[in-house]
Protein backbone atom coordinates (compact mmCIF):
# COMPACT_ATOMS: atom_id res chain seq x y z
CA UNK A 1 0.00 0.00 0.00
CA UNK A 2 2.60 2.56 0.59
CA UNK A 3 4.57 1.69 -2.36
CA UNK A 4 1.21 2.26 -4.65
CA UNK A 5 1.02 6.04 -3.54
CA UNK A 6 5.09 6.92 -3.59
CA UNK A 7 4.87 5.27 -7.42
CA UNK A 8 1.73 7.09 -8.75
CA UNK A 9 3.42 10.59 -7.27
CA UNK A 10 6.44 9.33 -7.76
CA UNK A 11 7.28 11.48 -10.37
CA UNK A 12 7.11 14.83 -7.66
CA UNK A 13 7.07 13.15 -4.46
CA UNK A 14 10.40 11.36 -4.02
CA UNK A 15 11.70 14.38 -6.09
CA UNK A 16 9.65 17.36 -4.34
CA UNK A 17 11.25 16.44 -1.15
CA UNK A 18 15.05 16.33 -1.08
CA UNK A 19 14.82 18.76 1.56
CA UNK A 20 15.37 18.63 5.73
CA UNK A 21 16.22 19.96 8.86
CA UNK A 22 16.57 21.27 11.68
CA UNK A 23 13.51 22.35 14.36
CA UNK A 24 13.09 21.74 17.70
CA UNK A 25 11.37 18.50 18.13
CA UNK A 26 8.60 18.96 20.88
CA UNK A 27 7.38 15.36 22.45
CA UNK A 28 3.66 14.39 23.82
CA UNK A 29 2.55 15.34 26.41
CA UNK A 30 2.65 12.42 29.24
CA UNK A 31 -1.20 12.37 29.86
CA UNK A 32 -2.01 12.62 26.14
CA UNK A 33 -1.80 8.74 24.85
CA UNK A 34 -5.37 8.37 27.24
CA UNK A 35 -6.74 10.86 24.66
CA UNK A 36 -6.82 6.99 22.14
CA UNK A 37 -8.38 5.13 24.65
CA UNK A 38 -11.69 6.57 24.41
CA UNK A 39 -12.02 8.60 27.81
CA UNK A 40 -14.30 11.72 28.47
CA UNK A 41 -17.17 9.85 26.80
CA UNK A 42 -20.56 11.45 27.24
CA UNK A 43 -22.15 10.27 30.13
CA UNK A 44 -25.17 12.40 30.43
CA UNK A 45 -26.03 13.56 27.31
CA UNK A 46 -27.37 17.34 27.05
CA UNK A 47 -28.10 18.26 23.58
CA UNK A 48 -27.35 21.86 24.55
CA UNK A 49 -23.77 21.62 25.66
CA UNK A 50 -21.04 22.12 23.17
CA UNK A 51 -19.17 19.36 23.92
CA UNK A 52 -16.01 20.19 21.15
CA UNK A 53 -14.27 23.02 23.84
CA UNK A 54 -11.06 22.82 21.68
CA UNK A 55 -11.86 23.26 17.72
CA UNK A 56 -9.23 23.06 15.26
CA UNK A 57 -8.90 25.78 12.29
CA UNK A 58 -8.01 25.46 9.18
CA UNK A 59 -5.78 27.58 7.45
CA UNK A 60 -3.00 26.31 4.82
CA UNK A 61 -4.58 23.15 3.59
CA UNK A 62 -6.84 22.73 1.18
CA UNK A 63 -8.12 19.35 1.01
CA UNK A 64 -9.95 19.32 3.77
CA UNK A 65 -12.24 21.14 5.74
CA UNK A 66 -13.66 20.39 9.54
CA UNK A 67 -17.52 21.90 10.80
CA UNK A 68 -18.08 21.64 14.28
CA UNK A 69 -21.60 20.88 15.91
CA UNK A 70 -22.52 20.28 19.46
CA UNK A 71 -21.89 16.74 19.44
CA UNK A 72 -20.53 16.09 16.43
CA UNK A 73 -18.35 17.21 13.65
CA UNK A 74 -17.90 16.87 9.98
CA UNK A 75 -14.47 16.15 8.80
CA UNK A 76 -14.78 16.80 4.45
CA UNK A 77 -12.09 15.47 2.31
CA UNK A 78 -12.33 17.55 -1.01
CA UNK A 79 -10.56 15.16 -3.14
CA UNK A 80 -10.08 11.58 -1.49
CA UNK A 81 -7.77 10.33 -4.33
CA UNK A 82 -6.88 11.92 -7.60
CA UNK A 83 -10.20 13.50 -9.43
CA UNK A 84 -12.61 11.34 -6.56
CA UNK A 85 -15.64 12.73 -5.42
CA UNK A 86 -15.39 15.01 -2.13
CA UNK A 87 -15.91 12.45 1.05
CA UNK A 88 -17.30 13.44 4.16
CA UNK A 89 -16.98 11.78 7.56
CA UNK A 90 -19.23 12.33 10.69
CA UNK A 91 -17.61 12.22 14.07
CA UNK A 92 -19.79 11.16 16.85
CA UNK A 93 -18.50 12.10 20.33
CA UNK A 94 -18.43 9.36 22.08
CA UNK A 95 -21.79 8.64 24.53
CA UNK A 96 -23.76 10.95 21.59
CA UNK A 97 -26.33 9.86 20.27
CA UNK A 98 -26.07 9.66 16.48
CA UNK A 99 -27.32 12.30 14.39
CA UNK A 100 -30.09 11.98 12.22
CA UNK A 101 -28.90 14.01 9.40
CA UNK A 102 -30.45 14.71 5.77
CA UNK A 103 -28.89 16.19 2.76
CA UNK A 104 -25.54 14.63 1.47
CA UNK A 105 -24.88 13.82 4.95
CA UNK A 106 -27.62 11.35 5.31
CA UNK A 107 -24.82 8.64 3.41
CA UNK A 108 -21.91 9.68 5.58
CA UNK A 109 -20.24 7.37 7.22
CA UNK A 110 -20.55 7.91 11.42
CA UNK A 111 -17.50 7.20 13.32
CA UNK A 112 -17.61 7.09 17.00
CA UNK A 113 -14.65 9.49 18.16
CA UNK A 114 -12.02 9.49 19.85
CA UNK A 115 -10.94 6.06 17.97
CA UNK A 116 -9.82 3.21 19.86
CA UNK A 117 -8.58 1.38 16.42
CA UNK A 118 -7.06 2.80 13.64
CA UNK A 119 -5.52 1.11 10.76
CA UNK A 120 -2.82 3.50 8.73
CA UNK A 121 -2.50 2.82 4.72
CA UNK A 122 0.85 5.03 5.03
CA UNK A 123 3.78 5.78 7.27
CA UNK A 124 2.83 9.24 6.59
CA UNK A 125 -0.05 8.98 9.15
CA UNK A 126 2.54 7.64 11.83
CA UNK A 127 3.85 11.03 13.23
CA UNK A 128 0.27 12.62 13.03
CA UNK A 129 0.26 10.06 16.11
CA UNK A 130 3.21 9.83 17.87
CA UNK A 131 3.60 13.56 17.82
CA UNK A 132 0.36 14.33 19.25
CA UNK A 133 0.70 11.33 21.50
CA UNK A 134 -2.33 9.07 20.34
CA UNK A 135 -0.30 6.25 19.15
CA UNK A 136 -1.99 3.74 21.45
CA UNK A 137 -5.13 4.16 18.85
CA UNK A 138 -2.71 2.61 15.96
CA UNK A 139 -3.66 -1.27 15.61
CA UNK A 140 -2.58 -2.09 11.92
CA UNK A 141 -0.34 -1.05 9.35
CA UNK A 142 -0.31 -1.93 5.53
CA UNK A 143 3.33 -2.87 5.63
CA UNK A 144 6.33 -2.53 8.91
CA UNK A 145 9.17 -2.64 5.63
CA UNK A 146 8.60 1.00 5.30
CA UNK A 147 8.21 1.97 9.38
CA UNK A 148 11.13 4.24 10.15
CA UNK A 149 10.04 4.79 13.44
CA UNK A 150 11.03 3.28 16.39
CA UNK A 151 8.10 2.97 18.61
CA UNK A 152 5.93 1.58 15.76
CA UNK A 153 8.24 -0.75 15.27
CA UNK A 154 8.48 -1.68 18.37
CA UNK A 155 4.28 -1.90 18.66
CA UNK A 156 4.76 -4.68 15.31
CA UNK A 157 7.11 -6.30 17.37
CA UNK A 158 5.00 -6.66 20.48
CA UNK A 159 1.56 -7.64 18.08
CA UNK A 160 0.07 -4.99 18.88
CA UNK A 161 -0.01 -3.31 15.71
CA UNK A 162 -0.78 -5.68 12.84
CA UNK A 163 0.47 -5.51 8.73
CA UNK A 164 -2.53 -6.03 6.23
CA UNK A 165 -1.34 -5.68 2.92
CA UNK A 166 2.46 -6.94 3.23
CA UNK A 167 2.48 -7.84 -0.36
CA UNK A 168 1.29 -4.14 -1.23
CA UNK A 169 -2.40 -5.70 -1.59
CA UNK A 170 -5.16 -5.15 1.00
CA UNK A 171 -6.19 -8.28 2.54
CA UNK A 172 -9.97 -7.48 3.23
CA UNK A 173 -10.66 -10.16 5.78
CA UNK A 174 -7.94 -9.57 7.81
CA UNK A 175 -9.16 -6.22 8.12
CA UNK A 176 -12.70 -7.26 8.79
CA UNK A 177 -11.79 -9.79 11.21
CA UNK A 178 -9.66 -7.59 13.39
CA UNK A 179 -12.85 -4.94 12.86
CA UNK A 180 -10.96 -1.74 13.73
CA UNK A 181 -12.97 1.29 14.22
CA UNK A 182 -11.00 3.15 10.86
CA UNK A 183 -8.89 2.16 8.24
CA UNK A 184 -7.04 5.77 7.11
CA UNK A 185 -6.82 5.50 3.12
CA UNK A 186 -3.10 7.61 1.78
CA UNK A 187 -5.12 8.88 -0.60
CA UNK A 188 -5.67 6.28 -3.67
CA UNK A 189 -8.89 4.22 -4.28
CA UNK A 190 -9.01 0.52 -3.67
CA UNK A 191 -11.21 -2.03 -5.10
CA UNK A 192 -11.55 -3.28 -1.26
CA UNK A 193 -12.67 -0.74 0.42
CA UNK A 194 -16.63 -0.90 -0.77
CA UNK A 195 -16.49 -4.70 1.23
CA UNK A 196 -14.70 -3.00 4.10
CA UNK A 197 -17.29 -0.21 4.39
CA UNK A 198 -20.05 -3.20 3.86
CA UNK A 199 -18.51 -4.63 6.83
CA UNK A 200 -19.09 -1.94 9.07
CA UNK A 201 -15.59 -0.37 8.65
CA UNK A 202 -15.25 3.08 8.30
CA UNK A 203 -12.87 4.18 5.50
CA UNK A 204 -11.48 7.47 6.03
CA UNK A 205 -9.22 9.21 3.30
CA UNK A 206 -5.92 10.81 3.64
CA UNK A 207 -5.06 12.76 0.88
CA UNK A 208 -2.08 14.76 2.33
CA UNK A 209 -0.04 14.46 -0.77
CA UNK A 210 -2.08 16.33 -3.23
CA UNK A 211 -1.21 19.30 -0.81
CA UNK A 212 1.07 21.99 -2.76
CA UNK A 213 1.58 23.88 0.27
CA UNK A 214 4.18 22.16 2.89
CA UNK A 215 2.51 23.73 5.69
CA UNK A 216 -0.62 22.59 4.50
CA UNK A 217 0.24 18.85 4.14
CA UNK A 218 1.46 19.30 8.04
CA UNK A 219 -1.97 20.62 8.36
CA UNK A 220 -3.47 17.11 8.40
CA UNK A 221 -2.45 16.49 11.94
CA UNK A 222 -5.67 18.26 12.41
CA UNK A 223 -7.81 15.90 10.65
CA UNK A 224 -6.40 13.01 12.04
CA UNK A 225 -6.67 14.71 15.97
CA UNK A 226 -10.48 14.91 14.82
CA UNK A 227 -10.74 11.33 15.13
CA UNK A 228 -8.33 10.70 17.69
CA UNK A 229 -9.78 13.66 19.97
CA UNK A 230 -5.92 15.47 20.42
CA UNK A 231 -7.08 18.53 18.68
CA UNK A 232 -5.12 20.76 21.70
CA UNK A 233 -2.05 18.72 21.35
CA UNK A 234 -2.16 18.50 17.20
CA UNK A 235 -2.91 22.59 17.53
CA UNK A 236 0.23 23.22 19.87
CA UNK A 237 2.12 20.63 17.44
CA UNK A 238 1.34 22.96 13.98
CA UNK A 239 1.55 26.18 15.29
CA UNK A 240 5.24 25.25 16.92
CA UNK A 241 5.63 23.59 13.26
CA UNK A 242 4.33 27.03 11.45
CA UNK A 243 6.64 29.16 13.23
CA UNK A 244 9.32 27.72 12.94
CA UNK A 245 9.15 27.29 8.95
CA UNK A 246 8.18 30.74 8.88
CA UNK A 247 11.49 32.05 10.75
CA UNK A 248 13.54 29.74 7.98
CA UNK A 249 11.50 31.03 5.16
CA UNK A 250 12.78 34.71 6.46
CA UNK A 251 16.64 33.57 6.46
CA UNK A 252 15.76 32.92 2.73
CA UNK A 253 14.45 35.17 1.58
CA UNK A 254 16.85 37.39 3.81
CA UNK A 255 19.99 35.83 1.80
CA UNK A 256 17.86 35.99 -1.15
CA UNK A 257 17.74 40.19 -0.75
CA UNK A 258 21.62 39.80 0.02
CA UNK A 259 22.26 38.35 -3.24
CA UNK A 260 19.76 36.29 -5.69
CA UNK A 261 18.85 32.67 -4.89
CA UNK A 262 20.92 30.21 -5.56
CA UNK A 263 20.29 27.88 -8.45
CA UNK A 264 20.20 23.87 -7.47
CA UNK A 265 19.19 20.88 -9.51
CA UNK A 266 16.24 18.98 -7.98
CA UNK A 267 15.30 14.91 -8.74
CA UNK A 268 16.96 12.37 -10.93
CA UNK A 269 16.04 10.24 -14.08
CA UNK A 270 13.48 7.64 -13.69
CA UNK A 271 13.15 4.93 -16.35
CA UNK A 272 14.75 7.20 -19.01
CA UNK A 273 13.00 10.23 -17.84
CA UNK A 274 13.84 13.54 -15.23
CA UNK A 275 10.41 14.24 -14.14
CA UNK A 276 10.62 17.97 -12.68
CA UNK A 277 8.47 19.67 -10.02
CA UNK A 278 6.46 22.18 -12.06
CA UNK A 279 6.35 26.13 -10.14
CA UNK A 280 3.16 25.30 -8.30
CA UNK A 281 4.57 22.43 -6.20
CA UNK A 282 5.28 21.32 -3.16
CA UNK A 283 9.09 21.11 -4.33
CA UNK A 284 9.11 24.17 -5.63
CA UNK A 285 7.64 25.64 -2.57
CA UNK A 286 10.16 24.54 0.03
CA UNK A 287 13.12 25.42 -2.73
CA UNK A 288 11.75 28.95 -3.11
CA UNK A 289 11.02 29.37 0.78
CA UNK A 290 14.85 28.02 1.05
CA UNK A 291 16.06 30.75 -0.95
CA UNK A 292 17.15 28.57 -3.71
CA UNK A 293 15.78 28.32 -7.74
CA UNK A 294 15.98 26.26 -10.63
CA UNK A 295 15.26 26.63 -14.76
CA UNK A 296 11.82 25.61 -13.79
CA UNK A 297 10.24 27.14 -11.27
CA UNK A 298 8.44 29.63 -13.58
CA UNK A 299 6.21 26.61 -15.21
CA UNK A 300 2.43 26.35 -14.15
CA UNK A 301 1.05 23.70 -12.82
CA UNK A 302 1.28 21.47 -9.09
CA UNK A 303 2.53 18.25 -11.02
CA UNK A 304 6.11 17.82 -13.04
CA UNK A 305 7.55 18.34 -16.25
CA UNK A 306 8.45 15.01 -17.75
CA UNK A 307 11.60 15.66 -19.42
CA UNK A 308 14.54 13.67 -20.93
CA UNK A 309 18.36 14.49 -19.85
CA UNK A 310 19.62 16.76 -22.37
CA UNK A 311 17.01 18.99 -21.94
CA UNK A 312 17.28 18.82 -18.14
CA UNK A 313 21.05 19.45 -18.91
CA UNK A 314 21.26 22.56 -21.18
CA UNK A 315 19.23 24.49 -18.39
CA UNK A 316 20.27 23.03 -15.30
CA UNK A 317 23.99 20.94 -16.06
CA UNK A 318 25.74 24.38 -14.51
CA UNK A 319 23.75 24.39 -11.12
CA UNK A 320 26.25 24.11 -8.33
CA UNK A 321 24.14 22.29 -5.61
CA UNK A 322 22.19 18.58 -7.22
CA UNK A 323 19.34 18.01 -4.84
CA UNK A 324 18.98 13.94 -5.85
CA UNK A 325 16.55 11.22 -4.42
CA UNK A 326 18.63 8.24 -4.18
CA UNK A 327 20.29 5.78 -2.06
CA UNK A 328 23.94 6.38 -3.28
CA UNK A 329 27.01 5.80 -1.27
CA UNK A 330 29.49 8.04 -3.49
CA UNK A 331 29.10 10.09 -6.69
CA UNK A 332 30.22 6.91 -8.46
CA UNK A 333 27.17 5.08 -7.86
CA UNK A 334 25.31 8.42 -9.96
CA UNK A 335 27.36 8.14 -12.81
CA UNK A 336 27.10 3.98 -12.10
CA UNK A 337 23.26 4.65 -12.77
CA UNK A 338 23.73 6.69 -15.29
CA UNK A 339 27.28 8.25 -16.92
CA UNK A 340 25.98 11.11 -18.11
CA UNK A 341 25.29 12.38 -14.50
CA UNK A 342 29.31 12.59 -14.63
CA UNK A 343 28.79 15.88 -17.08
CA UNK A 344 27.00 17.64 -13.99
CA UNK A 345 28.81 20.33 -12.37
CA UNK A 346 27.43 19.78 -8.95
CA UNK A 347 28.54 15.89 -9.23
CA UNK A 348 32.59 17.24 -10.34
CA UNK A 349 32.01 19.97 -7.51
CA UNK A 350 30.76 17.87 -4.62
CA UNK A 351 27.40 19.54 -3.75
CA UNK A 352 25.33 16.43 -4.49
CA UNK A 353 22.77 16.32 -1.36
CA UNK A 354 20.13 12.92 -0.89
CA UNK A 355 17.43 12.57 1.72
CA UNK A 356 18.76 9.31 2.74
CA UNK A 357 20.32 10.27 6.21
CA UNK A 358 17.40 8.63 8.49
CA UNK A 359 16.77 5.37 7.35
CA UNK A 360 14.82 2.56 9.40
CA UNK A 361 16.31 -0.53 10.06
CA UNK A 362 14.41 -1.93 6.82
CA UNK A 363 15.29 0.82 4.51
CA UNK A 364 11.74 2.92 5.61
CA UNK A 365 12.90 6.20 4.37
CA UNK A 366 12.40 9.03 7.84
CA UNK A 367 11.71 11.60 5.22
CA UNK A 368 8.71 10.34 3.39
CA UNK A 369 7.56 9.47 7.05
CA UNK A 370 8.28 12.09 9.35
CA UNK A 371 9.13 14.74 6.78
CA UNK A 372 5.72 15.35 5.99
CA UNK A 373 4.96 16.59 9.16
CA UNK A 374 7.88 18.65 10.05
CA UNK A 375 8.26 20.87 6.67
CA UNK A 376 10.32 23.22 9.26
CA UNK A 377 12.89 20.38 9.22
CA UNK A 378 13.16 19.75 5.75
CA UNK A 379 13.16 23.45 5.00
CA UNK A 380 16.14 23.76 7.35
CA UNK A 381 17.87 21.28 5.80
CA UNK A 382 17.28 22.58 2.57
CA UNK A 383 18.88 26.08 3.29
CA UNK A 384 21.76 24.84 4.86
CA UNK A 385 22.82 23.26 1.88
CA UNK A 386 21.47 25.71 -0.57
CA UNK A 387 23.05 28.16 1.81
CA UNK A 388 26.02 26.91 3.91
CA UNK A 389 28.17 30.14 4.51
CA UNK A 390 24.84 31.06 6.21
CA UNK A 391 23.92 27.72 8.45
CA UNK A 392 27.50 26.03 9.48
CA UNK A 393 26.62 24.94 12.76
CA UNK A 394 23.27 23.53 11.16
CA UNK A 395 23.06 19.33 12.02
CA UNK A 396 21.10 17.97 9.29
CA UNK A 397 17.56 15.84 9.67
CA UNK A 398 17.35 14.12 6.80
CA UNK A 399 19.55 15.43 4.03
CA UNK A 400 23.35 14.04 4.00
CA UNK A 401 26.14 15.09 1.63
CA UNK A 402 27.14 12.20 -0.87
CA UNK A 403 30.86 11.92 -0.63
CA UNK A 404 33.24 11.29 -3.84
CA UNK A 405 34.66 8.17 -3.77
Amino acid sequence: MPGRRQAAAAAFLAVALTLTACGGDTGPPADAKARSGGEGCIKDFDPGKDYFPVKSTVKHAKNFTLRYERSYQVLTVNEPYPKGKPESYVLVKCGAPKPELTGELASAQQVTVPVKSLYSASTTHLPLLTETGTLDALTGVASAANISSAQVIERVKAGKVTEYAKDRTLNAETVIGAKPDVLMTQGTDDPQYPKLRQAGIAVVANAEWLESSPLGRAEWVKAMAALTGAEKRADEVFDTIEGDYRKVAEKGARAVAAGKPVEVLPGTMHQGTWHMPAGGSYAARLIRDAGGTYPWAGEAGTGNVQLNFEAVYAKGGEAPVWIADQKWKSTADAVKADSRYGQLKALSGGAVWTNTKALGPSGGNDYFERGVLRPDLVLADLFALIHPDRAKDHTFTFYTRVPKP
